[in-house]
């Protein structure tokens, strides 16, 4: 799409903050206004948009499209969203360690991993099963219906970049760890990536898989800013 403004700028409007493009309010693709709940989180918004050149690229506003995501989606599919990022629950990455005679690897997989399933453990007085291998085993019920209700108290903002956060790690709990503001994402970045990463040490670096990893990283980080700013 081929830029149709000149000026973008933010208007309070109401509680929300709202951008504008030539003066007009920016709509959601459902037709929602394009209205947040801070100034910083829509000057940072009006900052892509202004940084748009003759064209139009989608891809270089994640702040945007998440924010349309909690205006379009979550506020209007709330249970069904908080379905999604629960599921992890009780298959989160976290909980799978190597093989039993790949012993370096789970020693490795223990020593970065049991942290951040300790920390879990006291934050939010659950107990986690951890499996050997890719097979499936369920967690706890205590502990799905626990981190359940902490993924449902969140706000509709905080939703929207949870559901992009565990979708790029693979985990609720080094999500968790973002929303709570106990990591930060140079941090937990490798956690995620850990198996990858440890292959590289073995064998060698893939320029692709790098690439392809840097380019997850760079929405990781765009959900985790998304996340900081819905706050502030």
């Amino acid at each position: 799409m081929k830029r149709f403004y000149k000026d973008v700028s933010v208007s309070p409007d109401g509680d929300a903050f709202a951008i504008l493009l030539d003066g007009r309010p920016m709509k959601t693709p459902q037709r929602h206004p394009l209205a947040v709940p801070n100034v910083n989180l829509a000057d940072a918004i009006a900052t892509e948009w202004a940084a748009q050149g003759e064209d139009i690229l989608p891809g270089t506003m994640p702040l945007t499209g998440l924010a349309q995501g909690a205006l379009d989606q979550v506020e209007h599919e709330r249970d069904r969203i908080v379905s999604r990022i629960a599921a992890f629950a009780d298959s989160d990455m976290l909980y799978y360690r190597a093989d039993p005679n790949q012993q370096a690897l789970i020693d490795y997989q223990a020593d970065h991993w049991d942290p951040l399933l300790d920390w879990a453990k006291q934050r939010y007085d659950v107990s986690f099963n951890l499996i050997c291998g890719i097979r499936y085993e369920a967690q706890p019920v205590e502990t799905i219906a626990r981190l359940t209700s902490v993924v449902a108290a969140q706000d509709d903002y905080s939703i929207a970049a949870m559901l992009s956060l565990v979708g790029l790690s693979g985990s609720l709990i080094a999500t968790l760890a973002l929303v709570e503001q106990v990591h930060d994402v140079e941090a937990l970045w490798p956690q995620v990536n850990l198996e990858e990463l440890w292959q590289e040490q073995q064998w060698g670096r893939d320029d692709q898989a790098t690439a392809a990893r840097d380019i997850k990283k760079a929405e990781f980080a765009a959900a985790a800013h998304f996340l900081d700013l819905s706050r502030s």
